[in-house]
């Protein structure tokens, strides 16, 4: 069935084979039509992409502005010494071309929990806490805290600049495998009841991760 409709596609592209000057300007235009369209969806992606990752876009629902949104204003990731404001899809949404689009496919099966109304008062918020934390722990205890990744490079970091106890507790990390989410968690959001990171990393039985990653 797809051989005959591609077959009969052809057919009415290629016209009269007896008048080829035709035959040229049909390809031709064709062509042109596919480009365009081909155009058209890959900017409308990109914009898509680009626009999903705003900050506008995710706040845009009560269920973020009202709760980790709150949370999140004056953290050290939203004012600080240096001015440089990191926003969700930094943290939340890798940078890299292939894992973006992974995790924006993911994204859209949460779409039924928005529609469904799972988080949509505070008092829900609070009972779907840990669940929702753990979802995210999870994705990043699986890939080496690939967000945290996308701005902070290990092969950047400056022993002289940190604190003896960050120096410290990096010399350890690094010797045990240990990922970025096992410690820095809950800077940007209250922490959940219950088990943390490291204690969800020996459940999910992942061993040591490098630190040379990038």
């Amino acid at each position: 069935m797809p051989a005959r409709t591609a077959r009969k596609i052809w057919e009415a592209i290629r016209g009269d084979p007896s008048h080829p000057g035709k035959v040229a300007l049909r390809v031709a235009v064709t062509g042109a039509v596919a480009l365009v369209a081909f155009m058209v969806v890959a900017i409308g992606g990109a914009t898509g992409l680009a626009w999903t990752g705003t900050l506008k876009f995710c706040i845009s629902c009560h269920e973020m502005r009202d709760n980790v949104y709150a949370e999140y204003q004056g953290t050290i990731h939203d004012v600080n010494r240096v001015g440089v404001r990191v926003v969700c899809s930094d943290c939340h949404v890798p940078h890299a071309p292939l894992a973006l689009i992974e995790r924006k496919m993911q994204a859209t099966f949460e779409i039924w929990g928005k529609l469904t109304g799972v988080i949509n008062t505070k008092e829900k918020f609070r009972a779907h806490r840990a669940e929702l934390a753990k979802t995210v722990w999870t994705r990043m205890l699986t890939t080496n805290s690939l967000e945290c990744r996308n701005c902070h490079k290990v092969d950047a970091f400056d022993p002289d600049k940190e604190s003896d106890e960050a120096k410290a507790a990096h010399g350890k990390a690094q010797k045990q495998g240990m990922t970025c989410i096992e410690c820095h968690y809950a800077i940007a959001h209250n922490e959940p009841k219950g088990p943390g990171p490291q204690e969800l990393k020996k459940a999910l039985g992942i061993g040591p991760q490098p630190w040379k990653v990038d």
